[in-house]
């Protein structure tokens, strides 16, 4: 047992005597000492709840001849870090989740982990740190929020969005606003759409790093006992020597890459999934989201897609589980990988069924014959850039217009709601990447505003920025190079016609080479006021790579 460096032997009565100071039982020590990492906070609606999920962890850990031992690390909201400074934040407190539990892991010589999750930077943070240790791991979500209701009405996050733009054009009141607030997201839970939170959680279980159950909804008693087979899980996989690094291959992200198209998750997950595969040692290239989704077809739509379903229809329907059953009878899917509960990936899903066609679609009728994810190249984004195809309106799919500038979001997000985007426009947002941001901050708030203007069929926006999962229509994020390091989005002038592709995977700026030359050579990088020096955030932009390396260190 690893743990016994700090617990045996004659030279550690000091570190037996600091865990009997805190109740523990000399037999206690005999047994493996798993971590129980939990970012449970009272920050966000996610987190709040999860202390019961912990407890519930604890007790099949015991039940199963464990010691938990439990520590926090931190995390943050980006719904409330949203439209503001605190988005340059989320993004880079994955790298500090990651590092914290290397730092409490390493310092204590723990046996094991059960990585406690639900929320956006919080999970891939959490997956990172599976990899890197290579110790038995596993990972458990608090569950998605149920679906809010007002006047006998389905309700929740994304609607509140577009409630906000008809606020600013005098549709309904700001009571009527209010109102809604008040019931769109109900309880706890990873909020009610297909978020990068419930996307990453949802690709957790297609990655084989936790249990099959990642649809099960927050606050229910099937969660907390998801949570009890997860603590007992835990000393299976102790026992058994089963590592993360065994389970989290390049075909097993294959088969996370392909359950995302499916669902048209969220842009971020080419920033996680690339860090993980970095993180992990392994051959990745981001290239293969475009190749899979030549073959994997959208077969599920979730809000912020336009009529998409709620997630608590997603898990009624049969859930992630169900879905992977029918991608795996069709052989989209690696079927050999291992998974966390000492089987195969098709082992786990062959009992699996769908029980509503019409949340989770056949094959024989998708929503579209690609993948809800694209990836776009040109001459203004040379190493790639992203687009949510799955939420996107049809009208939107081929776009040529002129360029709005803005060095940053909030300029943008006035000029929108301000009136002065007019049909036709390209808003391009940029010197908001990882290294310009710093931190690359999601554009949800703009991309918001032009959905509340009504211009989601008629205006596109571009940005070295990302996006939430929330986020649609023609949005194209992650353009690299980002402006900050001189890429070709740093160059566009007001007015210059930008052409955007989504079927064809292209994004293209009607200027010339020589033009683009000379605009190049009179280029300056803005300095970045806004940024404390020597602040975590002066010291991320210096040692982040770019958005298609996954924003990992360099």
């Amino acid at each position: 047992m690893r743990s016994h460096i700090t617990t045996k032997g004659l030279e550690r009565a000091t570190h037996r005597a600091l865990y009997y100071s805190m109740g523990f039982l000399p037999e206690d020590l005999e047994k493996p000492l798993i971590a129980v990492v939990n970012t449970q906070n009272e920050t966000m609606p996610g987190h709040r709840h999860l202390d019961t999920i912990a407890r519930a962890v604890k007790e099949g850990i015991i039940a199963a001849g464990g010691t938990p031992i439990e520590f926090p690390t931190i995390g943050l909201c980006d719904g409330i870090a949203q439209g503001n400074y605190g988005m340059h934040y989320p993004l880079a407190s994955r790298e500090l989740i990651c590092d914290s539990v290397e730092c409490m892991m390493n310092g204590h010589q723990y046996d094991a982990m059960v990585l406690i999750t639900n929320c956006d930077k919080i999970t891939p943070g959490l997956l990172m740190a599976a990899v890197r240790l290579n110790l038995p791991a596993i990972m458990i979500s608090g569950g998605p929020m149920a679906t809010g209701c007002v006047d006998d009405q389905e309700i929740g996050y994304t609607d509140l969005m577009a409630a906000q733009g008809d606020v600013a054009r005098g549709i309904i009141t700001r009571e009527e606003l209010s109102r809604r607030e008040r019931d769109a997201l109900p309880g706890c839970g990873a909020c009610n759409l297909l978020g990068t939170a419930n996307t990453m959680n949802y690709l957790t279980e297609a990655l084989g790093m936790c249990l099959p159950g990642a649809t099960s909804l927050a606050g229910t008693g099937r969660r907390l006992a998801l949570a009890k087979q997860t603590g007992m899980k835990i000393m299976e996989l102790y026992n058994k020597s089963i590592l993360p690094r065994q389970i989290v291959t390049k075909e097993s992200i294959e088969n996370t890459i392909t359950v995302d198209l499916a669902i048209g998750g969220s842009t971020n997950t080419l920033l996680h999934l690339t860090a993980l595969a970095k993180t992990a040692d392994i051959e990745f290239d981001i290239n293969s989201f475009a190749e899979l989704a030549q073959k994997v077809p959208h077969l599920v739509k979730i809000r912020p897609a336009q009529n998409g379903h709620y997630p608590a229809d997603v898990h009624n329907a049969g859930g992630i589980t169900g879905l992977m059953g029918q991608l795996c009878k069709n052989g989209l899917l690696h079927k050999d990988c291992l998974t966390v509960t000492g089987q195969t990936v098709a082992e786990n899903v062959s009992d699996a069924k769908i029980i509503n066609s019409n949340v989770i679609r056949p094959m024989d009728n998708p929503y579209s014959a690609k993948g809800g994810l694209q990836l776009l190249y040109g001459n203004l984004a040379p190493e790639g850039a992203v687009c949510k195809s799955a939420a996107v309106v049809p009208e939107m799919y081929h776009h040529k217009g002129p360029a709005r500038i803005f060095n940053q979001e909030e300029p943008a997000v006035a000029a929108i709601y301000g009136g002065q985007i007019k049909p036709g426009d390209v808003v391009v947002v940029r010197y908001e990447g990882p290294k310009g941001g710093p931190g690359m901050r999601e554009m949800l708030t703009a991309t918001a505003a032009i959905v509340g203007m009504g211009l989601s069929k008629e205006v596109a926006l571009v940005t070295d920025g990302r996006f939430s999962g929330a986020t649609a229509g023609a949005a194209i994020g992650h353009v690299s190079p980002e402006a900050a390091e001189g890429g070709p989005i740093a160059l566009i002038e007001e007015g210059d016609l930008i052409e955007i592709d989504i079927t064809n995977g292209t994004v293209h700026l009607h200027v010339s080479d020589e033009e683009l030359a000379r605009r190049k050579a009179a280029w300056q990088a803005p300095k970045q006021d806004h940024v404390i020096k020597g602040s975590y955030l002066d010291r991320y932009s210096k040692m982040v790579s770019s958005a298609m390396a996954g924003a990992v260190f360099k």
